[in-house]
């Protein structure tokens, strides 16, 4: 399939694309046989997009995620970060889980932004201070620095995995259902405070989820996938779609353009 066969909203084109998924296929091994995950999957994430992958479960679309982060390697096609062939993970790409112990509970939250500016050695302990503390006040928790990650919600915690993540300037930030497993009214914030934060960095954001509401909520672009093995139905442009605008005509058309896309396949004949 040609990349842009799918594409229902083109997107301009503004040279080397930040990450191109070119023709992806991707196997895994269970103990019985090999699955297809994805099937000549294509598409381009430009600078400061935030693109979505969006499909039902067993699509493919969090094996894809970690094939971006370098955890597994295409059968067929080609990965590219900035025209750079993807060959292994590296702290130009961060991934954000929806779990929520992912924080050690022995560091403080300054101690756990920290870590991995100290352990790639890509800061200094006296910079890399200076750099958790600036982005810790950028997803309002400066006045939880020296808290343990036990005494924080699950919302600050996933504030804190997001501000770790954004304290080593990746070129793409990978985040993978982040907010799943967050009840409605905390999932809701953190969609706003993650827009929020968006608006103030301008990050490159590759994000995964199955929910339609908030893949238009997130997403100014909006990769459809099959369900297994996940293949690209569509791409559609959801730039007007916002947490104001729910309730418009022209989102609820979109919602409704987006389930008919998804599963007009899978209505029996």
């Amino acid at each position: 399939m040609a990349r842009r066969q799918a594409s229902t909203t083109p997107h301009p084109q503004t040279g080397t694309p930040r990450l191109a998924v070119d023709g992806v296929t991707l196997e895994y091994r269970t103990p019985r046989q090999v699955v297809k995950a994805t099937q000549r999957v294509s598409f381009d994430v430009q600078e400061g997009d935030r693109y979505v992958l969006l499909g039902p479960s067993g699509c493919g679309k969090s094996t894809l995620l970690k094939a971006v982060a370098g955890f597994l390697s295409p059968v067929e096609g080609e990965i590219r970060l900035d025209g750079q062939r993807v060959a292994g993970p590296g702290p130009d790409r961060v991934v954000v889980f929806q779990e929520f112990d992912q924080l050690p509970p022995w560091k403080t939250v300054k101690q756990n932004v920290m870590f991995p500016l100290l352990a790639s050695r890509t800061l200094g302990r006296r910079e890399a201070e200076q750099r958790a503390l600036a982005t810790l006040e950028k997803v309002g928790l400066t006045a939880f620095a020296d808290a343990y990650p036990h005494t924080l919600s699950g919302g600050m915690k996933q504030r804190v995995a997001i501000a770790r993540a954004l304290a080593m300037q990746p070129r793409i930030l990978l985040m993978d259902e982040p907010f799943a497993a967050l009840d409605a009214l905390t999932r809701r914030k953190m969609q706003e405070e993650l827009l929020a934060l968006w608006e103030e960095v301008r990050f490159t954001l590759l994000f995964v989820t199955h929910s339609i509401e908030e893949a238009q909520i997130v997403g100014n672009r909006v990769l459809l996938l099959s369900p297994h093995p996940g293949r690209v139905r569509a791409e559609l442009g959801c730039e007007t779609d916002s947490l104001t605008s729910l309730g418009s005509a022209a989102t609820k058309a979109r919602t409704r353009q987006i389930h008919r896309l998804l599963f007009e396949h899978e209505r029996p004949s």
